[in-house]
């Protein structure tokens, strides 16, 4: 079973090559249409030429929305991945010298507690 980043990679692939394959035979094809509507003069030649110039620059407008997808697929598989995790501690400075004593982070706990009460009464 395929995982689903490579079905996507190869889809990509797949339709990015058959998106350049249109257009190169879309492009001999204007050719071959330019000397038929030049050698005829024909308006109804010239019309079908516009048409296929029209469909060649269309696959090109495709090609590119297939990029910017395929771009913006990624950017979200990124964005998946990078996730920021936020840790709230909510007590007093002592309360947390105390947690982070209790895990060996730190070994000096001070109390500051009764020295601001002293200063507030002041």
């Amino acid at each position: 079973m395929t995982k689903e980043p490579d079905n996507i990679a190869n889809d990509y692939n797949y339709s990015r090559q058959t998106y350049y394959d249109l257009i190169e035979k879309g492009k001999e094809s204007l050719d071959l249409m330019v000397e038929v509507a030049r050698e005829s003069e024909h308006p109804r030649a010239f019309e079908v030429l516009s048409g296929m110039i029209k469909n060649v620059s269309e696959v090109n407008d495709k090609l590119m929305d297939l990029n910017k997808k395929n771009k913006d697929i990624s950017a979200e598989d990124i964005k998946k991945i990078e996730k920021t995790t936020n840790n709230l501690f909510v007590g007093s400075t002592t309360e947390l010298q105390r947690m982070l004593q209790d895990n060996d982070e730190i070994s000096n706990v001070v109390d500051i507690t009764p020295q601001l009460n002293k200063d507030d009464n002041n």
